[in-house]
């Protein structure tokens, strides 16, 4: 039986869908073949039955909309599957249709791709920017899988946007903004540069009509002035490299709307001084070519200092390849030209979407893939240590928008990252294990500190240690988003696990009181208790315990089975005879209140503060005074015999002022094996002057020696402990 032809699959109709699935055959029969062709179509009468009696805001058959997302990736040359999905990509989400049903009469590979695109639905969250934060994370984690899901959504964006004109004004502007955020970025983060353009230019449309449609104006005014300009500077170069021998295409690139704007804005200029409207792109064949044009451009007008970037020996994350020079032409006007070879344009325009639309073996293709796929792997880590997925948002964002450096290893490799990063960024882009445990790093055989921020060509060697651990201050610092959520995440469980150890002291401490051991109270016992108060683990009772969420005394109440005898017993003892031991090593989950600044040998009582542990204060702070009012809260503490490690204490000195004073007092400390961690002049005048000294200290004895030793030194007129 012969094969039906495209005509005879789709009759002559004239409703809107039906023109749509003929224009999309006749694109997808270029490189499809006809069984392909007739699966396309039959995915369309799948979604046109399932969209049945559905209209968009605009009037139309809702599964317009799905077409015109499959016509945008038949012209890309997408595969028969992305064409499907396409074509399917709201069934799921708007009609009975399960992803189920669809890999049954279609395959999971299809169903997979669906799933992927589909918004979340029938979630409790918080507010709207978290259910898009939610499906973003959602659909990022199908594009682990499956790359075509982020092509296909970026498509459907791009239909979305074209289409804002029916919604209300508030709600075009969220889309636009959210467009803007994500979608702009993505794209350009996968170096799918022609929907990019698109996508900047519908938001500038939507969220500033005033501003977008004046410049389009001044553009298209502007434009015969400048064509002779532009047609002088064409026919330069291109009898320049005729002369050279040279294989070659020129075409001139008028600057898009956004870009204009974005340039006028960063630099604070009016159009007139916008004098690079127009750009010139040259393509060739080979590698070799770009650069022997590049030097014929560079012999015909004078370039520009510090604007030549050379894309091709150094690509940027996305993969995107390119020679780009500034020049002074004729009339002194700026000319901006970019030298590429023809596979370069393409993978520039389709991006990462180039590995099935072109069916090449070609290894540059293979490079975007890399590139992709190593960005998302970094993306996987980062969502699995992401505390929710407005945080994870934030951390993809920071990614989406970097300005490059590039910095070598020892070994020569070349590590990319955003302008502005750190050392340890730098040793978390290495590895995430050498970001946990360094502790410096070696530049030009010389010493320097995390904080360093990274310039081009730079070579660093990252040091590390067993014992070395992240520092919470990294994040004043750290701006990759994988160091960023890496800190985050290795505190979190550190301070988990310092909770789990603290609250067990607590709860045995009460529990001792009652005579009862932790380890005999039967599981079962505890088992019920958790389930009375909703926690799933011992470990996590015993973290909320050390977090100060629960009393310990209430849950060894609720252990000993409310024992009548046992709670008047509680009630009679002294809870301050056995007091909570503290060594000063606790980690996170014992904070030493800097109000007072309490050090080992003072007398000491401790608050709970719900969330954030125990935090000690000195007897005599007035802070302390005022939370006593609050017995609920309120824990005594002692230090232990066996303290150590370094404290902080406060010293308000009124010294004479005069030349070398400073000097002289902190030889004074020195010699004593103290620091000053910091000095804060709080008044001064011609004779005298007040100063905060803060230094670390081993207890109270330590101090005292100081304080006695400060106190001979002619300068000091007055010193005193801040203690509130």
């Amino acid at each position: 039986m012969p094969e039906l032809t495209v005509s005879e699959l789709i009759p002559e109709v004239d409703s809107p869908e039906e023109k749509l699935l003929r224009r999309l055959c006749s694109i997808i029969e270029e490189y499809l073949d006809h069984k392909q062709v007739s699966d396309v179509v039959r995915a369309y009468h799948k979604g046109a039955d399932a969209h049945s009696g559905q209209f968009r805001k605009s009037g139309e058959a809702y599964i317009c909309h799905p077409l015109s997302v499959a016509i945008t990736l038949a012209d890309m040359r997408m595969d028969t599957r992305g064409i499907i999905a396409a074509i399917l990509h709201d069934i799921i989400e708007d009609t009975p249709v399960s992803k189920e049903d669809l890999a049954k009469e279609f395959s999971p590979e299809i169903a997979d791709l669906v799933d992927g695109v589909t918004k979340l639905s029938k979630l409790d969250h918080k507010s709207h920017a978290e259910a898009q934060a939610e499906n973003v994370r959602k659909m990022l984690l199908a594009m682990a899988n499956d790359l075509r899901v982020i092509i296909v959504k970026l498509a459907d964006r791009l239909h979305n946007m074209q289409t804002l004109g029916a919604m209300p004004a508030k709600k075009k502007r969220r889309i636009a903004k959210e467009t803007q955020e994500i979608y702009v970025p993505l794209a350009n983060r996968l170096s799918m540069n022609s929907i990019r353009h698109q996508l900047e230019e519908l938001c500038l449309e939507a969220l500033h009509p005033l501003r977008y449609r004046i410049i389009d104006k001044a553009v298209k005014k502007s434009r015969g002035n400048r064509r002779e300009i532009v047609s002088t500077i064409e026919n330069a170069i291109q009898n320049r490299l005729n002369q050279a021998g040279l294989i070659f295409n020129v075409a001139g690139r008028e600057k898009n709307i956004p870009s204009i704007y974005y340039k006028m804005k960063r630099q604070k200029i009016s159009f007139s001084n916008v004098f690079d409207v127009y750009a010139f792109r040259i393509y060739c064949d080979h590698v070799d070519d770009c650069y022997r044009i590049l030097g014929c451009i560079h012999n015909l007008f004078n370039p520009v200092p510090g604007k030549f970037k050379d894309y091709i020996a150094l690509p940027k994350a996305n993969g995107y390849q390119s020679l780009h020079t500034v020049l002074i032409g004729p009339f002194g006007v700026p000319i901006e030209v970019q030298i590429r070879t023809h596979e370069m344009h393409r993978l520039s325009e389709s991006g990462i979407a180039a590995h099935w639309l072109y069916k090449s073996n070609d290894p540059s293709g293979e490079c975007v893939q890399a590139k992709a796929n190593e960005w998302l792997r970094d993306l996987l880590e980062i969502q699995k240590t992401a505390g929710d997925s407005l945080e994870f948002i934030d951390n993809l964002k920071v990614d989406l928008f970097p300005q490059e450096v590039f910095v070598f290893t020892p070994q020569g490799n070349i590590i990319k990252l955003p302008r502005g990063a750190s050392i340890v960024d730098f040793a978390y882009a290495v590895h995430t294990d050498i970001g946990n445990a360094c502790i410096s790093a070696r530049m030009d055989n010389k010493l320097i500190p995390l904080q360093t921020k990274l310039e081009n060509g730079m070579t660093v060697e990252v040091i590390t240690t067993d014992w070395a651990r992240p520092n919470p201050l990294w994040l004043n610092f750290a701006i990759t988003a994988k160091a960023r959520s890496s800190i985050r995440n290795y505190l979190k469980n550190f301070k988990q696990k310092d909770a789990i150890s603290l609250g067990q002291r607590l709860l045995e401490k009460e529990l001792k009181i009652m005579n009862i051991n932790l380890d005999d109270i039967k599981d079962d016992l505890i088992m019920e208790l958790l389930q009375v108060i909703k926690l799933h683990s011992m470990d996590e009772l015993l973290e909320e315990i050390g977090l100060g969420n629960r009393m310990p005394i209430l849950i060894a109440k609720q252990l000993s089975q409310d024992d009548i005898h046992a709670a008047v017993k509680l009630e009679e003892t002294d809870s301050t005879n056995s007091p909570l031991v503290i060594k000063g090593t606790e980690g996170m989950v014992i904070t030493l209140a800097k109000c007072c600044r309490p050090i080992p040998g003072d007398h000491i009582v401790g608050f709970f503060n719900p969330g954030k542990g125990i935090v000690i204060h000195h007897h005599e702070c007035r802070n302390s005074t005022e939370t006593k009012k609050r017995e609920s809260s309120r824990l005594d503490v002692e230090w232990s015999k066996e303290v150590s490690g370094e404290f902080s204490a406060e010293l308000r000195m009124e010294v004479l002022n005069q030349l070398g004073t400073l000097a002289t007092i902190a030889s004074t400390i020195s010699s004593l094996e103290s620091n000053i961690e910091n000095v804060s002049i709080i008044g001064q005048d011609d004779k005298v002057s007040t100063n905060i000294f803060t230094l670390t200290v081993k207890d109270r004895v330590h101090l005292a020696k100081i304080i006695r030793k400060l106190k001979r030194l002619f300068i000091i007129l007055k010193i005193t402990r801040i203690k509130a």
